[in-house]
């Protein structure tokens, strides 16, 4: 495939339409605002979006798979198979836990990514910590007993022990210790993401100001909007050193407010799943971490007592459902694939320029995944196409 065509192209902030992207050695060598001539070797898409593929910054599991304690032929699963939701990347997601669990996961993890080194599947960038330094007013679907305060020591255990895995972790920025632990894990090279906390405004700006760069599916599992306070949720709105991961199910966030966050923070906002084992799985129970829970038709997963648990959500249909709200498709495309890039301190993903890894995803009109490539090998199409 050293040339792929479309009827549109999104590529560096525009649309070339159409255009045409051409691939050498498992990168991309040239974007065109045409499309070439007919020939050997040129793909001609008849319809839809090339896109860069998609990045999920939080993946707690897909498939039937909870990726926390999953065996090797599970990572091997929800990789193979998330590519047909055009993710080309993820962040595996693990929730609290003690943290020799926690160590325990991240080893898996780093074993998973050895075994997965041909192109046949989505890549595993590295693991989001989602806790344990988590506020228990805004602890969600996470166990109270596992959440602690950030000590120096449990800090540099998972600094040291998560050294080329660990990419995130999201802390409440209230706790004990928790802003030198900011300042100590972004000193690693460690994201930081305010999350699940009940802090205030001030207290999100003094962890963006120790390093924290973004804040965890906002307005979820946090202290809310408010005209004279704005809390965990609107500070981010307003502060241009912080991105907002948004769960855009229209669930989570009401369609109005995922037009807000997507309108305020533009191209700060960080489109994520939080999908759950549950993922493309028909209703039933699923594990989350150690807790248990239920996928009824029609609504996002759910702990017994009524608190959601996580998501079903694609990341294809994230980036369509933004775009049914008006926003513009090529911020809707940026938001799942730049930005979550841009995070994680990767120039090589996430974007189709001369250089970048060859990761793309071919989109429906209806913005669903048609067909996604790997490093320019296509890992995956649907049926029909």
């Amino acid at each position: 495939m050293p040339i792929v065509s479309a009827p549109r192209v999104v590529a560096s902030g525009r649309v070339a339409a159409p255009g045409a992207v051409v691939v050498e050695d498992g990168r991309i060598a040239a974007v065109l605002d045409r499309r070439p001539a007919p020939g050997a070797g040129h793909l001609a898409l008849d319809r839809g979006v090339l896109a860069p593929g998609l990045i999920d910054l939080q993946l707690n599991g897909a498939f039937g798979v909870d990726l926390v304690d999953a065996a090797p032929q599970g990572w091997e699963r929800v990789t193979r198979r998330l590519p047909s939701t055009g993710v080309t990347g993820f962040l595996a997601t693990f929730i609290s836990a003690p943290v020799g669990d926690l160590v325990a996961a991240m080893g898996r993890a780093v074993s998973a990514r050895a075994l997965d080194g041909d192109c046949t599947g989505s890549r595993l960038l590295g693991v989001h910590l989602e806790g344990p330094f988590l506020s228990p007013r805004r602890r969600g679907a996470h166990d109270a007993g596992h959440l602690v305060d950030t000590t120096a020591e449990l800090v540099d255990c998972l600094i040291e022990e998560g050294r080329g895995i660990l990419s995130l972790i999201t802390l409440a920025p209230e706790r004990d210790g928790a802003l030198e632990a900011t300042k100590r894990l972004a000193g690693a090279g460690v994201l930081v993401s305010v999350g699940h906390s009940d802090a205030l405004a001030e207290d999100v700006a003094a962890a963006a100001e120790a390093g924290a760069r973004m804040v965890t599916h906002v307005f979820n599992a946090q202290r809310g909007l408010h005209h004279r306070e704005p809390g965990v949720a609107g500070q981010p709105l307003a502060d241009a050193r912080l991105a907002c991961g948004l769960i855009a199910d229209l669930h989570h966030v009401h369609p109005a407010i995922c037009r807000v966050v997507m309108e305020a923070a533009r191209d700060r906002v960080a489109l994520v799943t939080d999908a759950v084992s549950a993922l493309g799985m028909p209703p039933g129970r699923y594990d989350l971490g150690s807790e248990v829970v239920e996928l009824r038709a029609g609504s996002p997963p759910l702990r017994a007592d009524g608190t959601l648990a996580g998501s079903t959500l694609r990341l294809d249909e994230a980036v369509g459902n933004v775009v049914g709200l008006g926003v513009d498709p090529v911020r809707a495309v940026e938001a799942a694939t730049r930005v979550p890039a841009a995070l994680l301190g990767r120039s090589d993903i996430g974007r189709l320029e001369p250089g970048a890894r060859a990761d793309l995803v071919w989109l429906s009109d209806s913005w669903r995944a048609l067909a996604t490539w790997v490093g320019g090998v296509q890992v995956w199409r649907a049926t029909g196409t």
